[in-house]
C-alpha cells in the first residue's frame, strides 16, 4: 500500500488554487493506486509555530537527555518528521506569497530540517536522510514567473528545491499554476 502525504500551506481555505490542485492530485492518486493511504497536513488551518529557544535547544540535545520541557517542545517536530518518513509520495500545495512561500510552510521546514533525523553531517558535508520518496510541488502564482524578467523574482521554487534536497528529497517535480491574478485573459 502506498502512502501519500498532502501538505497544504495556503491560509486561504475557500478560494485557494493550490488547495484545488492538491485535492485533484489526491483524488487521482486514490483512483490510480489501489488501497492508497492518504494523510493530510494542513498548515493553513493549523500553522506550525515559530521555533523558540526551548525547541532549538532540544534539537541539539540528545533525546535521552531531554528534560520534560524539551520533550514537550519536540513533540510536534517529531510527528512532522514521522509523517514524512512514513510517506512514499509527498504533494505540497504552495501558493506564492511575496515571491516565496507562505510563512507556515517555512516554519514547517524549520521543524523538519533536523540534524540526526532528516539530515546528518558527514566528512563530505550534510547528507539528507529522507531518500527514496517522490515529491510533487503544486504552486499557484498570481503572476507569470516563467520568463525573464519575472523569473528573477521567483524565490519559491529555488528555496523549495534547496530545502527538500537538503533533507534528501531530491526527486521533485514542480507544477506551476501561473497568472491566477492576471484577469480573465
Amino acid at each position: 500500500m502506498q502512502k501519500l502525504l498532502v501538505i497544504n500551506s495556503s491560509p486561504n481555505l475557500s478560494q485557494s488554487y493550490s488547495r484545488r490542485l492538491t485535492l485533484a492530485f489526491a483524488d487521482n492518486f486514490k483512483l490510480k493506486v489501489a488501497g492508497a493511504d492518504i494523510a493530510v497536513r494542513d498548515l493553513g488551518k493549523t500553522p506550525t509555530p515559530h521555533l523558540d529557544e526551548t525547541t532549538i535547544g532540544a534539537f541539539f540535545t540528545p533525546a535521552d537527555q531531554h528534560n520534560a520541557k524539551q520533550k514537550a517542545a519536540v513533540t510536534l517536530s517529531d510527528s512532522l518528521v514521522d509523517e514524512l518518513e512514513a510517506a512514499d509520495v509527498i504533494v505540497i500545495g504552495a501558493p506564492m506569497h511575496n515571491f516565496s512561500i507562505p510563512s507556515s510552510l517555512k516554519t514547517y521546514f524549520d521543524h523538519v530540517a533536523r540534524a540526526g533525523r532528516t539530515f546528518r553531517y558527514t566528512p563530505n558535508g550534510p547528507e539528507g536522510m529522507l531518500k527514496g520518496k517522490k515529491v510533487f510541488v503544486l504552486t499557484a502564482r498570481g503572476g507569470d514567473y516563467s520568463r525573464m524578467p519575472m523569473s528573477a523574482l521567483d524565490h519559491q521554487e529555488p528555496y523549495l528545491r534547496t530545502i527538500l534536497g537538503f533533507v534528501g528529497l531530491d526527486d521533485v517535480d514542480f507544477i506551476h499554476c501561473q497568472g491566477v491574478a492576471m484577469g480573465e485573459e
